[in-house]
């Protein structure tokens, strides 16, 4: 069964110009990892703001890894580490949103 990791970022800093350099990072160190089925990331949709949006996010990030382990080894790999070590200065909030799916 696949896993579906969606990662939704609230910035201190939310300025256009950071929200498109976390957009970048997560290209740089978080795709490609063994494992991943679909990757994308980017900034919240302008506009979409209805009474059932979350909007208390700027950057996500969605990645559907092939199975638990390939997640797992995602998790503790070196780039993702460094992303992590990069960005969390500027992260005010980041909610993870895990879900086994099927296809």
């Amino acid at each position: 069964m696949s896993l579906a990791h969606n990662v939704f970022f609230t910035l201190n800093d939310s300025s256009p110009a950071q929200c498109e350099a976390l957009v970048r990072e997560c290209f740089e160190y978080l795709k490609g990892h063994d494992g991943v089925v679909a990757f994308s990331a980017g900034t919240r949709a302008a506009g979409c703001e209805r009474e059932v949006n979350d909007v208390q996010f700027q950057v996500s990030l969605h990645i559907l890894f092939a199975d638990r382990r390939s997640h797992d080894a995602y998790e503790t790999a070196l780039r993702h580490m460094e992303f992590v070590k990069r960005n969390k200065a500027n992260w005010a909030k980041v909610r993870v949103f895990d879900s086994t799916i099927e296809q």
